[in-house]
């Protein structure tokens, strides 16, 4: 379970993203290159990827898991990319969004072959592309954009498989339709903190990216007192 929001203020574009995840499942770490700011996952190869990160140039990508769909199931082939691999590709400055939109446009976006998950990629003019495989894409830049982990393009398609109580949606929404044009970096903390999970699922990293300052802040474990920071090298 996790969240992701852009705003779009008048000084400033602010993307934000809680990260929660079963530790007896994943393995993650927090990572700073010079380039990439990035929640690194523990994968099969014994490496980590950034399937939620940073580019110095602007681009936030991350990926939030969601029932899957048989239109969107893993396939291989030229014409098959995995949102997770485009994601990855995203955060690493391989592509820009356009690039992206392109890619959504003329393949198959799937799965990777083990979990479902649906990408939100924003860039540091304040587009969001919206992906969920089987479903479609949307290209937005509005006020703000959010998503949980449930589908925003086909809601009827996910509405099934909402756990219990689980209204972290509702509740960002309220919270972001209350902001103005001077949103903050405090203001999108208080957000996160208001839809932060406990639990087996847990928050176990939130982060808050100001375009204007290139610079990254993020909590851990819900310690929303303690905020870290990290600043792109502007050379």
């Amino acid at each position: 379970m996790c969240t992701r929001f852009v705003y779009n203020g008048r000084e400033d574009t602010i993307a934000g993203f809680n990260f929660d995840i079963d530790l007896s499942v994943w393995t993650h770490k927090v990572i700073a290159e010079k380039d990439r700011f990035f929640i690194g996952i523990k994968m099969p190869d014994n490496r980590y990827h950034s399937f939620h990160g940073i580019n110095r140039n602007g681009n936030v990508g991350t990926l939030l898991y969601v029932h899957g769909n048989e239109n969107g199931k893993y396939c291989s082939g030229e014409r098959c990319i995995t949102i997770a691999d485009l994601t990855e590709r995203y955060i690493k400055g391989r592509i820009l969004l356009d690039d992206a939109l392109h890619m959504v446009k003329n393949n198959k976006i799937v799965y990777a072959e083990d979990a479902s998950m649906q990408a939100v990629l924003s860039d540091k003019d304040g587009r969001v592309l919206i992906i969920e495989p089987g479903i479609g894409y949307r290209l937005e830049k509005t006020t703000y954009s959010l998503l949980t982990n449930y589908s925003v393009l086909n809601p009827e398609l996910t509405r099934p498989y909402i756990v219990f109580g689980d209204d972290r949606f509702e509740r960002a929404d309220e919270q972001l339709k209350k902001q103005n044009d001077n949103f903050s970096i405090e203001d999108a903390f208080g957000v996160l903190n208001t839809v932060r999970q406990e639990g087996l699922w847990a928050t176990r990293v939130s982060f808050v990216y100001s375009v204007k300052e290139n610079r990254v802040y993020y909590v851990l474990n819900n310690d929303f007192v303690n905020i870290k920071e990290y600043r792109f090298d502007r050379n």
